[in-house]
């Protein structure tokens, strides 16, 4: 074995070491969000300091209102840190239809922002804020609370698609009326994530999706811009200096980088050759001053990010936050993926931001969010909570004074569920057969089958002694007839934490 394999195994092997650290996760995450902001910051102020200069006379103004949304988005990242995934459950449906009635106000004239023929802006005093960038997120959280709790309760395909289905799709309508097809694309993302993560059949699933797909195409083709880019992509020859001159001019900067690239700042491309080199079009500047190998790093980091959300939740216990950490790496990989691929001529060109490096404040600031979220659901791994009980914070943890997770039971989840169903008080369940519908098709009420293993000749329920759960009134049910019917701001959630049940352990 020469010294050269022998190194690289020893460097595999601490590497691997590292990895079966219980804060293993936390660490990666803030890692990649600090590296992916920090290049972006570099690279926008790199690429808008032409046009910057040319507009105002200042190379810095772009520059300086993206690193005020970073360290807008740092607050965010480090109160998603901090809160409670009970607190988290909770909000998300008012969150969720606050965002919905921003996204309906912005289409109002005089209240939202037209830039270039589109609404897509609330300007609040010095700050623009982008609606549809806060949604995804609210969407994220909201549909993962509610789908752990459809299905810690075995609902059916109906009680699964409504009401996240039909609240996805009008989100969706808003923003395509802004118009704004790559966001648009962006939540389809998001709720197919959310259907698959989720338990949806697959049969459907792919019914579903391909019916999105469907959808999308006729979008791309129903305007005149959108139908301009799809012609500029399958015929890119047709008219280079018209609808096809930015990704032309794409592909000319990714060709002059070369492998080592021209060095930082030395772009020609940001010299008003490549429009919104700062924004949609900022991974071809990469490749221009960067080379291959800057291109690489962003891809080698989007790649580790897969991983450790992934990672993150297969570890995590909690149905929520496996369905919450899955959805969110996927819209956030395929958000830079879709970026990724119509820059360097493999998708059409859609509009959609590279997440944490393209110039966009709402996007930088939620992004942020996002990944706080996630690194809230690192430190909830068992591992992870374990360690943090017994005192191993690491200098991270205790810089930042974050509390420590508690630990997620399924039994004590189960019992608080039913003591949240029987605050609500006793009644009869719409179905007036015992049970929900659920329980009837498993063989009547978990209080029917515990009772019915007592008798002599039947088979014993199961190991457990939790209570009966008790009947739910009619306007408790798990119909669709009404928005109380989704219990989304009071959900049936087992709440597994006992300091946030108010309890001592």
């Amino acid at each position: 074995m020469t010294t050269a394999t022998r190194r690289a195994d020893s460097t595999a092997t601490r590497f691997g070491a590292w990895l079966a650290r219980p804060l293993a996760s936390f660490h990666l995450i803030v890692t990649i969000a600090t590296l992916l902001t920090v290049l972006g910051l570099v690279m926008v102020l790199s690429a808008s300091s032409v046009e910057a200069y040319a507009d105002g006379g200042s190379a810095y103004s772009l520059f300086v209102q993206q690193a005020m949304f970073a360290g807008i988005g740092l607050v965010l990242f480090y109160l998603a840190l901090r809160i409670p995934l009970r607190r988290l459950r909770q909000w998300s449906f008012p969150v969720f239809g606050l965002s919905v009635l921003a996204l309906l106000l912005v289409l109002l004239p005089g209240i939202g922002s037209e830039v270039q023929g589109a609404r897509r802006w609330l300007v609040i005093g010095p700050i623009s804020i982008q609606p549809s960038e806060v949604v995804k997120v609210s969407l994220v959280v909201w549909g993962a609370h509610l789908l752990a709790s459809r299905r810690s309760e075995r609902a059916t395909l109906k009680e699964l698609l409504v009401p996240l289905v039909p609240a996805g799709l009008l989100v969706c309508l808003l923003v395509v009326l802004q118009p704004n097809l790559s966001t648009t694309i962006a939540l389809g993302i998001v709720l197919m994530a959310l259907l698959w993560f989720g338990g949806l059949p697959a049969r459907l699933f792919v019914t579903i999706a391909a019916s999105g797909v469907v959808a999308a195409v006729v979008l791309a083709l129903s305007a005149g811009y959108r139908s301009d880019r799809m012609r500029a992509f399958f015929n890119p020859g047709d008219d280079p200096q018209g609808i096809g001159y930015q990704a032309r001019q794409a592909m000319y900067s990714l060709a002059d980088g070369g492998i080592w690239g021209r060095g930082l700042g030395q772009s020609r491309a940001k010299w008003s050759y490549l429009p919104n080199s700062h924004n949609d079009f900022i991974f071809a500047i990469i490749g221009e001053e960067l080379g291959f190998l800057g291109c690489m790093l962003v891809l080698g980091l989007f790649a580790l990010f897969v991983y450790t959300g992934l990672r993150i939740a297969t570890r995590s216990v909690d149905p929520f936050l496996k369905i919450l950490i899955a959805t969110a790496t996927t819209w956030i990989t395929s958000q830079a993926l879709i970026n990724i691929g119509y820059v360097v001529g493999l998708l059409p060109v859609t509009g959609l931001q590279l997440p944490l490096v393209s110039a966009g404040g709402s996007s930088l600031a939620i992004t942020l969010f996002m990944f706080g979220i996630i690194a809230n659901a690192a430190r909830h791994e068992p591992e992870a909570v374990s360690a943090l009980n017994a005192g191993q914070d690491g200098r991270v943890s205790r810089l930042l004074r974050l509390p420590k997770p508690e630990v997620y039971s399924p039994v004590k989840a189960e019992q608080a569920r039913a003591r949240s169903v029987n605050r609500r008080g006793p009644g009869r369940p719409p179905n007036g057969r015992g049970g929900t519908e659920g329980e009837r098709r498993r063989g009547g009420s978990e209080g029917e089958r515990r009772r019915g293993s007592a008798q002599p000749g039947r088979a014993r329920g199961r190991a457990t002694d939790l209570p009966e759960p008790p009947r739910r009134r009619s306007g408790d049910s798990r119909g669709t007839g009404s928005l109380r019917a989704t219990r989304a701001w009071e959900p049936s959630y087992p709440m597994p934490h006992a300091r946030e049940r108010g309890r001592s352990r």
